[in-house]
């Protein structure tokens, strides 16, 4: 098959129209292959020489079935290589904008014929644009693609990157929560990116902050999600959902309220409303595939962690028995699993029968307690200040010499 050799932008542009007219024409035989040839050809040249290449774009994407379907990987990659640098050629932003468009909308049409490599020309594409807000478009639209054509590993990587996109693309918040949601919903079905998944799904909840009721009203099924993978994770103790509007209104919502109480449950309460709760809703828990007894563990750690940061710096043994619902024998195991679970920073004392607790974690982190951290803090900052003045008065006064000493010889 030819090789495509580029010796200039508009030699390699008529270089890829002969290679894919001679595709396209291959089994028309030799008389009315030339001509047709010949006729693509000089239809290419007369809109480069005139300046028209969007119609350029559009002529040599005519092909792009043919090519996808009976190139060779390097020539495809390179024919399409040429195709996506003649977008710098457009004089105004929409007129790049628009040259992209007709290159995604063809490229995307079949997802899972040769999807890398689709995928590949997309990310070239994105690279030769300059207008940001045309890049996020080419993004998401490989977003779309890499899910499809089920090559999301190709694409997971870049999330990384994601705020110095967001700076890059200065996107409105209706694009953000598009984006935010499209990647925590591939990488939902991603093995070993829960975490991740979670953590654009809460920035996808949180742009719906402010929004009239309306508006908000979308989010509710997500908000949901965010609720049962809070709940089912075995090593999250502390969320700040309580506090989203998005998950605010499930409160009240017909379809939706015990959700929201559950939540409420594990964030505010003990072990024993949730044992109550089961007992009531166990059909609804499992419709969500919530296993209760992962339920009543991580309930007994977060229980643990209410009991300490409402103590006077102290657990008893036997109020973690009671609480817990467990045997004597089984409160240490408790307390040292909390540890592990660094919910808690305590020492056991086993002669008094109690935890001397150094530090706990808060199930609820929001607007309260970034203000209490904020104040302790400031507390902190004025201490060290403090400390450094008389620091440097105590280094002052050593320094000097009293004048009623000096001369003064030891008896």
């Amino acid at each position: 098959m030819a090789t495509l050799v580029e010796t200039s932008d508009e030699d390699a542009t008529l270089a890829v129209a002969r290679f894919t007219a001679d595709m396209a024409w291959a089994n028309a035989g030799p008389e009315v292959a030339e001509t047709e040839v010949i006729h693509y050809v000089d239809e290419a040249q007369a809109y480069m020489v005139e300046g028209r290449w969007s119609d350029v774009v559009s002529l040599l994407l005519t092909t792009a079935d043919l090519i996808f379907a009976n190139s060779a990987e390097k020539d495809l990659e390179c024919i399409f290589t040429v195709i996506c640098n003649l977008v710098t050629k457009a004089e105004r932003p929409d007129e790049a904008l628009a040259m992209a468009d007709q290159i995604v909308t063809k490229v995307t049409q079949q997802p899972s014929d040769k999807p890398a490599l689709r995928l590949k020309v997309l990310f070239n594409l994105y690279n030769v644009l300059e207008n940001p807000y045309s890049k996020f478009l080419v993004y998401k639209r490989a977003l779309k693609l890499a899910s499809n054509g089920k090559v999301t590993d190709l694409i997971i990587p870049s999330f990384k990157k994601m705020d110095t996109f967001l700076k890059e693309w200065n996107i409105a918040k209706n694009d953000q929560r598009e984006l935010f949601l499209a990647i925590s919903i591939i990488l939902k079905d991603n093995k070993g990116s829960a975490k991740d998944s979670y953590s654009f799904l809460l920035k996808y909840l949180a742009t719906f902050n402010g929004e009239d009721t309306y508006t908000i009203s979308e989010a509710k099924e997500e908000a949901v999600r965010a609720i049962i993978e809070f709940v089912k994770a075995p090593d999250m103790f502390q969320c700040d959902l309580l506090d989203m509007p998005a998950v605010a209104q499930l409160e009240r919502d017909g379809k939706y309220a015990l959700v929201y109480r559950l939540l409420r449950i594990f964030l505010t309460q003990r072990l024993d409303s949730y044992l109550e709760f089961q007992a009531a809703n166990s059909a609804l828990l499992k419709s969500y595939g919530l296993i209760h007894e992962d339920c009543i563990t991580k309930m007994r750690l977060m229980s643990l962690a209410d009991l300490a940061s409402k103590g006077s710096g102290e657990i008893s043994y036997a109020s973690v028995r009671d609480t817990l619902r467990v045997t004597d024998d089984e409160v240490e195991f408790w307390i040292v699993r909390a540890i592990n679970a660094k919910i808690l920073d305590c020492k056991m004392d086993q002669m008094r029968q109690v935890a001397v607790v150094n530090r706990s974690t808060e199930r609820i982190f929001g607007p309260l307690q970034w203000k209490e951290l904020h104040s302790s803090l400031s507390i902190w900052k004025e201490n060290i200040a403090n400390l450094s003045k008389n620091i440097q008065k105590a280094n002052a006064a050593a320094d000097l010499t009293p004048e009623a000493l000096q001369g003064v010889a030891v008896q």
